[in-house]
């Protein structure tokens, strides 16, 4: 699985050795990581218009997706096509309150 920065990938496997809520939600992005390498389509795709200028500026990114992962919590992820190979990138992962006010919820 391909991260949209080393600091998230780091942030990420951090998550295994914290709190048991920590835990919980490195087994839940474990888990999305896993459905996504079977298929990147699998979450909900979010429409162009809905799209927080952040991810365009800072990833240049062609669409956006969200995972739902327990307790409310949200992974975000673009699909790139590099040559014949679909690749997911994870961007973040975030609580449902700041999803809301980052896409104008």
């Amino acid at each position: 699985m391909n991260f949209g920065e080393l600091r998230l990938k780091e942030d990420y496997l951090k998550l295994a050795s914290l709190r048991i809520e920590e835990k919980e939600l490195h087994n839940a992005i474990k888990k999305a990581i896993d459905m996504l390498e079977e298929n990147a389509f699998c979450g909900t795709q979010i429409p162009k218009r809905q799209i927080p200028a952040v991810y365009y500026e800072k990833y240049n990114v062609k669409n956006l997706w969200k995972y739902n992962l327990p307790k409310a919590w949200r992974l975000i992820y673009t699909i790139k096509h590099e040559e014949i190979e679909v690749v997911s990138i994870i961007l973040e992962w975030l609580p449902h309150k700041e999803y809301e006010r980052k896409f104008g919820y």
